[in-house]
């Protein structure tokens, strides 16, 4: 299991699935998640290629998040400095959640088969209701 944030630091190859249980259908994305040191922790980096159900072909999907270590945890931030939320590496399977009126984000991030792991976010809202799973493997493992 991690013990902290530099045991992130690298490329890892992800593997993302979305249930949308709003529509129905279900997208994936397949791409690379880039954890690179900034100086105050990590600057983490997503890109991919997502297949809609009913789009004609994939296209391109990026997102940023900073991360950064606070004693024991990791605090999780957006790209614009807004906080995300937080989480215990040490622990197998740590949970954490986000408000973002009127939606509610859950996650569970599962270090137990480390250097593999995932994270399951279930977001639900009036507008929302879906379950993303992304999977991460060390790039070149």
């Amino acid at each position: 299991m991690p013990r902290g944030l530099t045991d992130f630091g690298g490329i890892w190859r992800l593997e993302r699935e979305i249930e949308d249980h709003l529509g129905g259908g279900r997208a994936r994305m397949y791409g690379t998640c880039a954890f690179r040191p900034d100086g105050t922790g990590l600057d983490v980096e997503e890109r991919g290629l997502l297949h809609m159900p009913d789009a004609a072909r994939p296209f391109e999907a990026a997102r940023r998040y900073l991360w950064r270590e606070e004693g024991r945890r990791i605090d999780v931030f957006f790209a614009d400095g807004g906080y995300f939320h937080s989480f215990a590496p040490e622990e197998a399977q740590p949970e954490a959640g986000h408000d973002c009126a009127p939606d509610r984000y859950d996650v569970r991030y599962d270090f137990s088969l480390w250097p593999d792991w995932h994270a399951r976010w279930r977001v639900r809202g009036p507008r929302k209701d879906y379950l993303s799973v992304t999977r991460f493997s060390r790039e070149g493992a």
